[in-house]
């Protein structure tokens, strides 16, 4: 497949950000689908800042109302709140619209999901459930769900344009001479025969813009990014694969790499950037005692293993942080 470039205007149908819009046309030429979507997770997540995550939400019709205008992503959010306006009632919509307006008051913003093939009942219980969230957890939310429809959108994006290029490339075919054909033809027989003489190409790996785990700290009960925290990446070495609940540890944590939170709570670079991590074991350990020393928790750690399968992978392992209660995701 050849590769496929986007301008910024086309990459704002798919995402309402200029910076996003703006980083991924700079990015382009993409050498398949899925190298497109891990480079748009890259800027989205780590490169994107609130401001232009407010810009994408924007960008969205309110849930059960039709977009007014033709363009692209109008087109495209009318086709992915289909089902949710066949499924609908004419009471379903004026308490879904209720619901948004109430949404925005508390948030500012409006309810962002990935509407695609929800029911109008689904999409309300949802909006229900994530109304009583706080500011900074919904916000995190609300970027995952503006990610699921971006990914949507890109694919829609790209098959038009692979259809776009075949289309061309048909049409170039019918309007050759036969004797052009004839000509690349007969060149194409010596590329074949040369080429058997050499071995093919080992397929190129993209390599890494950023350290393979990452973290960031949200303090959900103030409802902003934890900065100053101390974080510390760990790894098991020991007799035992791995450490097991509930026995002494048979082996020791050695440290890769510590690094303190910044102002929106990400952390610094916690291992060097490789293009393949050593599958294990990991832990990676908050000081969340000395950011709140009378809190509940002195430290918090989380453990988790990456397989032989997942070392070209990215893990980014958020905390979210409350007075008497944690938790954390796998994200992107």
């Amino acid at each position: 497949m050849e590769e496929i470039k986007v301008d910024e205007k086309e990459v704002l149908a798919c995402c309402g950000s200029t910076q996003f819009a703006k980083q991924m046309a700079m990015a382009s030429p993409f050498p398949s689908l899925d190298h497109a979507i891990s480079i748009a997770k890259d800027i989205w997540f780590n490169k994107v800042d609130i401001i232009g995550c407010l810009e994408a939400f924007a960008a969205h019709p309110q849930i059960g109302e039709s977009p007014s205008s033709h363009t692209t992503s109008a087109q495209w959010s009318k086709g992915e709140q289909s089902t949710a306006l066949a499924t609908a009632t004419d009471a379903g919509l004026q308490e879904l619209s209720d619901w948004n307006a109430r949404y925005r008051q508390k948030f500012g913003h409006v309810f962002l999901i990935c509407s695609a093939g929800r029911s109008a009942a689904e999409i309300l219980g949802e909006l229900k459930n994530r109304y009583s969230n706080r500011p900074i957890l919904e916000l995190e939310i609300a970027s995952q769900e503006q990610m699921k429809v971006t990914e949507l959108r890109l694919r829609k994006l790209f098959s038009t344009k692979m259809k776009a290029d075949s289309a061309r490339s048909r049409y170039s075919s019918v309007v050759a001479s036969k004797a052009e054909k004839e000509r690349v033809g007969i060149i194409g027989q010596h590329l074949t025969a040369t080429s058997e003489g050499f071995p093919a190409k080992a397929p190129q790996v993209q390599a890494r813009t950023r350290p393979p785990i990452t973290t960031h700290v949200l303090d959900v009960s103030k409802g902003c990014p934890a900065a100053g925290i101390e974080v510390r990446l760990e790894m098991w070495e020991g007799s035992q694969p791995h450490p097991s609940f509930g026995e002494t540890d048979m082996g020791r944590w050695v440290l890769e790499g510590s690094s303190t939170t910044d102002r929106d709570g990400r952390s610094g670079q916690l291992m060097s950037i490789v293009d393949a991590l050593v599958p294990g074991v990991y832990r990676i350990n908050f000081n969340t005692g000395k950011y709140n020393p009378g809190g509940f928790f002195p430290y918090v750690s989380i453990v988790f293993e990456i397989k032989e399968t997942q070392t070209l992978e990215h893990f980014h392992v958020p905390l979210l942080l409350s007075p008497f209660s944690f938790s954390t995701y796998r994200g992107s």
